[in-house]
């Protein structure tokens, strides 16, 4: 089996598509119970039940952006105090040279800059992005899972041959269209 470099799978298998997301997923829960863990999903929208279906679990990215936030607030505060308390210090009035009020806009402001590169970076390597090409991409068919297609890339398990299990598995008829996908 041959593994395709950024992707994580190889492109080998079957590609099923369906033309409502019920099917979909009750192949899912069928191709889940029969012990096919390789498994990936596309599909127009979000479809609720499909990351409990194939084990995902809660991605760290709420937590880098919390972070972001932070680290970008303190790291604006200490600039702003460093050039004007200790490096600059510059008494106007006889106000306090660590005057907060004064540094909030800025520190609030290098936040929201933070969050949003820091974010998006962690957005873009979260979900693999940007995926210019994959050779899935080519599986006849697939520029339908952006418009009105659910499809379901089922891997080819090593050394065993689930051709006939498949089969059994996958539903046949009106709406279903099942493609194999060589290397």
């Amino acid at each position: 089996m041959r593994a395709h470099r950024g992707t994580g799978h190889s492109v080998r298998g079957t590609l099923a598509t369906f033309d409502s997301s019920d099917a979909m997923l009750e192949t899912l829960r069928r191709l889940r119970q029969e012990g096919f863990t390789r498994l990936e999903v596309y599909s127009p929208y979000a479809v609720e039940e499909v990351d409990e279906l194939l084990g995902r679990k809660p991605r760290a990215l709420p937590l880098i952006i919390v972070a972001a936030g932070a680290l970008g607030a303190v790291g604006g505060f200490l600039l702003q105090y460093w050039g004007m308390v200790l490096n600059y210090p510059l008494n106007i009035g006889g106000r306090p040279l660590n005057s907060w009020p004064a540094f909030s806009t800025t520190t609030f402001e290098l936040a929201a800059l933070a969050i949003l590169l820091i974010g998006f970076l962690a957005f873009c390597t979260i979900c693999r992005l940007p995926r210019l090409y994959d050779p899935i991409f080519d599986a006849p068919g697939f520029e339908h899972a952006s418009q009105d297609r659910f499809l379901i890339w089922i891997a080819e398990r090593e050394g065993r041959d689930d051709g006939d299990l498949l089969q059994r598995l996958l539903p046949h008829g009106e709406g279903v269209r099942i493609d194999e996908v060589p290397a």
